[in-house]
């Protein structure tokens, strides 16, 4: 049964280019039991979505955020948590 509200869910959002590359904004999935770091997430998006987008987000630096505050890899994931990629910005 699924929350009313997705307070189990994880929210997963992808920006600027990524969205494009990947074809969607965010998506919403039921935290899978073992994951519970941005590492095992990937791992378990990568198995979810297949070769290409493992490709997209292992295959350059794609910065990571986790309830809006900058993360690396290995910061936990929890039910209800946003998780978002993002390609690194540039300036000029």
């Amino acid at each position: 049964i699924t929350p009313l509200f997705g307070s189990y869910m994880l929210k997963i959002v992808y920006f600027a280019s990524l969205k494009d590359r990947i074809g969607c904004s965010e998506e919403s999935i039921d935290l899978p039991e073992g994951v519970a770091s941005v590492e095992s997430l990937i791992a378990h998006l990568s198995t979810l979505h297949g070769e290409q987008w493992s490709s997209i987000i292992n295959g350059s630096t794609v910065l990571v955020a986790v309830n809006h505050e900058m993360s690396d890899r290995s910061t936990p994931v929890k039910e209800g948590d946003e998780v978002a990629f993002f390609p690194p910005v540039t300036g000029g």
